[in-house]
């Protein structure tokens, strides 16, 4: 990740450490304002530190720049490796249990003397948790169900934690004069949206410097293993990250192979091994000639078909270049061989975001801001869509807020002719499927985004029927992150997805791929099968701060999983274009 995330994330955990700590509120909060300025700090937090001005950063005093400095010239926090060894592991491991905070975690490790999320479990089942003052029944069984969430995300990594880090590394090796061909490979380039590692390759003549120099990085807090054809290591925040360096020659076949997915992988020799061709990480061979002996002897035996380019490998086998997002072994081997894969969308498809907040509600950019926000990126048009009256906690718009609020975007519309901005919001759909504002205020909106954002414990039933209702509303064009889930905090509420695409499609209701990297939400699947069923999609990034606009590209990896292209999303469409679409329910 970059320096200013993995700083924050640093800065985040000591917090949260002296939190567990009991520690002083005010330095606590110290931590956390900083952690949170560094994560949507727009400049690089090196650069800053080289002008000497980390100072005028808010909420950066002498002791927060000191430790900044230290970890940039040092790659460690002295003080965090310190909280770290005082704080009991089980305490920080409660923590991770959604909706149990270090106050009830320090709670339970006082009274219950718990050393492991195991002794908690048995806590639970035994009933000795419920009797806990402050608990209950309810709780316990919430708890118990915590436990399981985190030993299933245990080692997982969701994209948006892993790619950015990917990203730093990538840059800096490949800024090496030894190295020729960079990638990165695994189930990150195929953009699944958790992964356990990273895979980089190389294409290069001369290994040994390129693994003294990933070995030696700065992201890396341990080094596992290095060797002269691959290495790996572990970052500080402990992500694993494998590198392998082959020769330039056979750098795409190392690639191809490294890229999987292993069902794919498997699929193609199935398809090859019918021809007498054999594929490998050291390119595609033509076998015909040789003995079964021979066969079985060196990888590298027969004639090579193909290996210094992907393009080349799939061209040996009489495929076109297969896209990494679709190499899962779901008919993209088919679908090559009889050229129909599709057109998939690209980031510059997208001309317009329809999902955003502003300091109106729980956005960090004003108005004025977002829309040159917008500018910078080269969009076209943006939706303000700040959150409904209901979510009080987000600073929902009442009435006569969102009044004003209508009335100020259309005055920054007129203000903008390069920019067309709509007026907007993202509407609470309430528990029994009515929205959170009356038709006669919808009806002047752009835009209306319908999302869930309380009463996540209804049953699936329930949850269904909530949304369908919200989805027969006519001004309701779109549905908002539709399954709740926040990859690595929350699971996915109850919900019957094929009945409300179902109803998408009958209600002519888009559905939304949320690209914010915690949720991703639609994800790969249900947004092919929302395609495939007829429903409309549009990809937005519920940004809340100006950084938040570049998660685009989550979105369209997903939508690219998905197998869409650019005409499969709404926001591809000029302005008039899509507000058209979004409209059609209303007539």
């Amino acid at each position: 990740m970059s320096v200013n995330v993995q700083l924050a994330a640093l800065f985040s955990e000591i917090a949260l450490l002296l939190e567990l700590q009991e520690s002083n509120p005010f330095r606590i909060r110290a931590w956390q304002r900083v952690a949170q300025v560094l994560e949507s700090f727009e400049e690089d937090i090196a650069h800053r530190a080289e002008e000497g001005t980390l100072l005028d950063i808010p909420g950066v005093g002498k002791d927060l720049s000191a430790t900044i400095q230290e970890f940039l010239e040092t790659g460690t926090i002295t003080e965090l490796f310190d909280l770290r060894a005082s704080v009991p592991p089980v305490l920080v491991q409660m923590t991770a249990i959604p909706g149990l905070g270090p106050k009830k975690a320090l709670k339970l490790y006082q009274e219950l003397g718990l050393e492991s999320l195991d002794e908690l479990a048995a806590a639970c089942t035994g009933g000795a948790v419920a009797a806990l003052t402050g608990f209950g029944e309810k709780s316990q069984q919430n708890i118990l169900k915590g436990i399981d969430f985190v030993r299933r995300i245990s080692g997982i990594w969701s994209l948006g934690q892993v790619l950015p880090a990917a990203d730093v590394m990538l840059k800096s090796l490949g800024g090496l004069k030894e190295v020729e061909k960079i990638s990165i490979a695994g189930s990150l380039r195929r953009m699944k949206e958790t992964v356990g590692d990273v895979d980089i390759v190389v294409g290069s003549r001369a290994p040994e410097p390129v693994m003294d120099a990933f070995t030696s990085h700065q992201l890396v807090g341990e080094v596992l293993a290095h060797g002269t054809t691959k290495s790996s290591i572990r970052t500080h925040d402990d992500l694993q990250m494998d590198l392998r360096v082959v020769p330039p020659g056979v750098f795409g076949a190392a690639l191809m192979h490294f890229t999987g997915s292993k069902e794919h992988n498997i699929r193609l020799r199935e398809m090859a091994t019918r021809k007498d061709i054999r594929i490998n990480e050291y390119g595609i061979f033509d076998v015909s000639d040789l003995t079964a002996g021979e066969k079985k002897g060196d990888p590298e035996a027969g004639r090579r078909l193909g290996a210094a380019t992907e393009e080349a490998c799939f061209k040996a086998l009489d495929l076109p270049w297969i896209p990494p997002e679709l190499r899962e072994d779901t008919g993209e081997i088919r679908a090559a061989l009889d050229g129909t894969l599709p057109e998939l969308i690209e980031l510059e498809d997208i001309r317009g975001e329809i999902h955003a907040h502003t300091d109106a509600s729980d956005g960090h950019l004003t108005l004025e801001e977002l829309i040159g926000a917008v500018r910078e990126r080269g969009l076209s048009y943006i939706a303000i869509t700040d959150h409904s009256r209901s979510l009080t906690i987000a600073g929902g718009l009442d009435l006569d807020r969102m009044k004003w609020q209508i009335d100020r975007v259309r005055e920054a519309d007129a203000r903008h002719p390069d920019i067309r901005v709509f007026t907007g919001s993202e509407v609470d759909i309430l528990k029994d499927g009515t929205l959170d504002y009356p038709d006669d205020l919808l009806a002047e909106l752009d835009i209306v985004i319908a999302s869930i954002h309380s009463r996540f414990g209804m049953s699936g039933e329930e949850q269904t029927k909530r949304i369908c209702e919200a989805m027969e509303n006519p001004y309701v064009g779109v549905i908002g992150h539709l399954t709740g889930r926040m990859l690595g905090e929350r699971d996915a509420y109850d919900l019957d997805v094929e009945q409300v695409i179902e109803t998408a499609v009958g209600t002519r209701t888009a559905l939304e791929i949320n690209a914010h990297p915690k949720r991703l939400d639609l994800n790969d699947r249900h947004a092919r099968m929302a395609h495939k069923a007829g429903a409309g999609i549009v990809i937005c990034t519920d940004t809340h701060r100006s950084g938040h606009l570049d998660f685009m590209r989550f979105g369209v990896k997903v939508a690219r999983r998905a197998w869409l292209g650019p005409a499969d999303i709404l926001n591809t469409l000029e302005a008039d274009a899509l507000l058209d679409e979004l409209h059609r329910k209303r007539e």
